[in-house]
């Protein structure tokens, strides 16, 4: 077993850290957040997310596992750091890669001859050699061609982060044949699904495909709902039909798309080869312009109630969880307070609050809005009665009530 060095402790970082920590590891976290570090060496999670708690707990009780606000030196380096955008070129959003490459200059002085870096944040096609190996290897001239470098994407559902860690299949590429080796030794310390060996740029690819590919598929069932809409049609009646063709699997609609994977990875694709993702760009395009459709279904509801209250149920960018990040709820919320004086109650029960907005409880909130928004389908909306919506207009992105 090894030392390791786990850069970034949000929402895979911490995982991925309590998974090798409880397989024999010993692990030294690192997160830039100093009330984070605490919260995780108390022996609690900082993010919602099932039996994380208890995981993060065992690990750090048995000292296996202890967080840091700096990397600490180790023979394994994973970086799971954010990869946002940092503005457009040509209306195209352009990954910001800064974390990763300071990440990379942090860790630059830890590392020695044979040691392994592995970077899993989402990245464009590249980012492996460019901003990691070229980093390290221009401060550490030294170690060029001495360390291992490998892209291995992490492709987990929130809410069964700690199961698919270790079921599913993972892929190593790494910049040599044995650095992928070597990443593939690694992780087969505590992954039972495959792990599959290849180059560390079709590595980066396969992360960005697997997530476009549900994109444009949802872009498709978006484009679909609004001509349902255009032609009263049920939309999830005509996909779950469509969908018992043996060879068919469109996915459903929904108020937009959100999370840092789907509603983000696509456009690294755009911005790496803008001329030929022509395909991807219009699916983004797509989905991104839901959240204002959705807002003006809203609009046309708070008109024929002639309502003064609004309930938007959910902000998370999928049932159950916590995160926001890139959730279009939080953009409908948002563009809806610019187009309408209507009381807006917001419905959120995995927040305890959202900067300019009232959260309300489920109950109340419905009973109080002429306008009712199904956005976020949490199992604690499930029980909403028709009869509790009687006499309000309904917008149901989820399907809930269809």
């Amino acid at each position: 077993m090894a030392n390791v060095s786990v850069i970034g402790l949000g929402y895979i970082g911490l995982p991925t850290a309590a998974v090798l920590g409880s397989h024999g590891h010993k692990v030294f976290g690192c997160d830039v957040n100093q009330n984070t570090v605490d919260i995780i060496n108390s022996g609690r999670a900082h993010v919602i997310e099932p039996d994380l708690d208890a995981a993060v707990e065992s690990a750090v009780s048995s000292g296996s596992f202890k967080a840091f606000t700096t990397p600490q030196a180790a023979d394994v380096y994973i970086i799971v750091v954010p990869t946002p955008f940092k503005g457009e070129e040509a209306g195209v959003p352009q990954p910001d890669m800064s974390y990763v490459e300071s990440a990379a200059k942090a860790i630059s002085s830890l590392v020695k001859e044979d040691d392994l870096v592995i970077l899993e944040s989402t990245s464009p096609v590249g980012a492996t050699r460019k901003n990691v190996a070229d980093i390290i290897e221009g401060a550490r001239p030294e170690l060029k061609n001495k360390l291992h470098y490998c892209y291995c994407p992490e492709r987990v559902l929130p809410g069964q982060i700690l199961t698919e860690l270790i079921e599913n299949d993972r892929v190593v590429g790494g910049l040599t044949p044995q650095a992928a080796v070597k990443a593939k030794a690694f992780y087969k310390t505590f992954v039972k699904g495959d792990v599959f060996e290849t180059i560390a740029e079709q590595a980066e690819l396969v992360k960005l495909t697997e997530n476009t590919y549900r994109d444009i598929n949802i872009a498709f069932a978006n484009e679909l709902s609004s001509i349902c809409d255009e032609k009263n049609l049920n939309v999830w009646e005509v996909i779950k039909f469509a969908n018992r063709h043996p060879r068919v699997n469109v996915h459903f609609p929904g108020p937009g798309v959100g999370g840092h994977c789907i509603a983000v990875d696509p456009w690294f694709i755009v911005s790496g080869s803008p001329e030929k993702a022509k395909l991807t760009h219009l699916a983004r395009t797509i989905n991104d312009a839901k959240p204002a459709y959705v807002v003006d279904q809203i609009l046309k509801g708070i008109e024929d109630t002639a309502t003064d209250t609004v309930a938007l149920l959910g902000m998370a960018y999928k049932p159950n969880v916590d995160d926001l990040r890139e959730s279009p709820s939080v953009e409908i919320a948002k563009l809806l307070k610019t187009k309408t004086d209507a009381k807006i109650l917001i419905v959120e029960p995995y927040v305890d609050s959202m900067d300019g907005f009232e959260l309300a409880d489920t109950k109340e909130a419905v009973a109080q809005a002429g306008v009712v928004a199904m956005l976020t389908n949490h199992k604690e909306f499930l029980d909403i009665t028709l009869g509790e919506l009687e006499g309000k207009a309904v917008v149901d992105t989820r399907g809930v009530w269809a």
